[in-house]
């Protein structure tokens, strides 16, 4: 007997159909599964035993044959367990196969026949091209997102109840709304540090990616933890994008679903180039930069990356994708982040203090080159952070709130995308020449810093997106003049004397 079980796998972020082949015929006992299934996919056989066994099912004594259709795609994870076990029973006649027509399966299960969630549940669910979906009940929240009829059972036993014995299905639990947490840290706790928040209001009004280069203690990293504060809340279409990315990482939090408010990922310096931009060698999973999309990913202590990691994020920050080959697949994440890192001005941190630095020229030197020119190039926002006065640290003055600037953020990139469609830092040449027209006084000033070396060809373009920006943020209408030229200029220093 044959039966035909719809479901899917996950590679990256995205889904695949599977269609779970089950043969059971003549010949010794026997359990094989084909189709490239990997090792964690492979082991299904001993769960769907004990799980069919510990329901109280006849484990049948033939020789079962699992296809796992198309044979050259890659199958990973436990999800096709629940479409295995579904399909033996139908193949020995104990479901209708024709109600397998409508119905799609996804979940892992236990020994002891229970339904555990899976990775990756949404965008699995999304390619699953049936009027119902089964899955498990820690997958309901995110399933709910799809528009499809979704069943949420807790036990095998309980499922087969309610498809050979008309059992009623368990009630769906209600999904949760999301709840939009405060967040954190607010710029009113910053003294000082006047240039920072304007570098920071001009990188979420923007989408700038932003380097500080300071001294510890300076306040970088209280800085870019108030970041992802001022941007705006997320669309419907880029919510839902954001949470299959988290669901394929396997990083959804309940209250949390649909993802609502922008991501902040700050993963730590030891971090390997696979983590930062995603792949792997069993299996493909999206990368911090992934998880960060349409969010902040910050880098504290950018010196300490390896530089090869770092050097793996050049084409995605310019390219606002992840393209990742392997011999056996192929990935593309969506990676449209705002990049914000900091760095000592050398390795022991002190430089630029007199007689307080301790470093060599050299150890500054090789400190130095861990950060590529052409991935320095990238930020359109090099600022130095110098440690507040004290007459600013006890100042009993409070500054805005992160909401006030939030709401000047808001009404200056709506302005931007009424425009043109798309934040500042996205415009090409063409749309720069239309929104960020030059005078004759700005070109000059933008011919001599390329003449002198402190602009590349990238940089004259960033500097005229950073100069727009400032335009949008004053609300000085289509204008744009020297002095938002001179400022964008004075946000982008360089602060190793690389050159731009």
């Amino acid at each position: 007997m044959l039966a035909i079980v719809r479901s899917a796998t996950i590679s990256g972020v995205r889904g695949y159909p599977v269609d779970v082949e089950v043969h059971v015929g003549s010949g010794l006992p026997a359990f094989t599964i084909v189709g490239l299934p990997d090792t964690s996919c492979r082991e299904a056989r001993d769960r769907v035993r004990a799980a069919l066994q510990s329901s109280g099912e006849e484990w049948p004594q033939r020789k079962i044959t699992v296809n796992l259709a198309p044979s050259d795609l890659k199958k990973s994870g436990p999800s096709l367990d629940l479409a295995i076990a579904i399909g033996i029973l139908a193949a020995v006649g104990r479901i209708d196969s024709e109600l397998l027509d409508t119905v799609g399966f996804l979940g892992e299960l236990g020994l002891d026949g229970s339904i555990r969630p899976v990775r990756g549940a949404l965008p699995m669910g999304d390619v699953v091209k049936t009027e119902t979906v089964v899955a498990a009940m820690g997958n309901a929240a995110e399933m709910s997102l799809l528009d499809c009829d979704v069943r949420s059972v807790g036990t095998l036993g309980r499922l087969l109840g309610c498809l050979t014995e008309n059992d009623s299905w368990p009630d769906t639990p209600e999904p949760t709304p999301p709840v939009s947490r405060p967040r954190p840290y607010d710029l009113r706790d910053i003294r000082g540090q006047q240039m920072g928040k304007l570098a920071l209001a001009v990188a979420a009004t923007g989408g700038h990616h932003l380097l500080m280069v300071g001294p510890p203690g300076a306040g970088k990293t209280m800085l870019a933890k108030r970041l992802a504060g001022l941007l705006p809340p997320l669309t419907n279409a880029e919510a839902l994008d954001v949470t299959r990315i988290h669901s394929a990482a396997g990083e959804l939090v309940a209250d949390q679903i649909p993802m609502t408010d922008s991501p902040f990922r700050a993963p730590h310096h030891g971090a390997s180039a696979v983590s930062l931009v995603g792949g792997g060698a069993s299996s493909m999973r999206p990368g911090e930069l992934s998880l960060a999309h349409k969010g902040v990913l910050f880098l504290d202590e950018l010196g300490e990356f390896s530089p090869s990691a770092l050097d793996g994020l050049r084409q995605p920050l310019e390219e606002r994708e992840v393209r990742v080959t392997r011999a056996h697949s192929t990935a593309r994440y969506p990676a449209d982040v705002l990049l914000v890192a900091s760095m000592n001005p050398c390795p022991c941190g002190e430089s630029g203090a007199p007689g307080a630095c301790r470093c060599s020229d050299v150890a500054r030197s090789r400190y130095h080159r861990r950060v590529s020119g052409p991935l320095l190039d990238r930020f359109d926002l090099r600022i130095g952070v110098q440690r507040p006065a004290p007459s600013e640290l006890f100042s009993a003055a409070v500054g805005e709130s992160t909401q006030d600037v939030a709401q000047r953020v808001a009404t200056a990139r709506s302005r931007a995308l009424k425009r043109s469609g798309c934040v500042n830092a996205a415009l090409d040449h063409a749309g720069l020449d239309s929104v960020a027209a030059l005078s004759p006084g700005a070109q000059s000033i933008l011919e001599n810093a390329v003449e002198q070396g402190r602009l590349s060809a990238r940089g004259v373009g960033r500097v005229r997106a950073v100069s727009r920006t400032i335009a949008d943020l004053e609300d000085v209408g289509d204008d744009v003049s020297v002095e938002h030229l001179c400022l964008a200029m004075s946000l982008r220093v360089d602060p190793f004397g690389f050159g731009s």
